[in-house]
């Protein structure tokens, strides 16, 4: 009986990798699409907030003295 288990943990960790081996082989094109289009929300934001800034900047009466 004890053999039998010394044989069962090479088949459980075979199984463990394979299972692992699935999932780290999946498909994640998804997930790439996703992340780009919120990249270019972040720049979108980024360039509006840095618009804002410019305008705010400019129309300043600080420097009129």
């Amino acid at each position: 009986m004890a053999s039998l288990a010394w044989l069962l943990i090479p088949l459980f960790a075979a199984i463990g990798a394979g299972i692992w081996g699935s999932w780290a082989a999946r498909d994640r094109t998804q997930g790439d699409i996703s992340e780009l289009a919120g990249y270019a929300r972040f720049r979108e934001a980024m360039g509006s907030a840095e618009q804002a800034k410019a305008r705010a900047q400019a129309h300043s009466g600080s420097d009129a003295v």
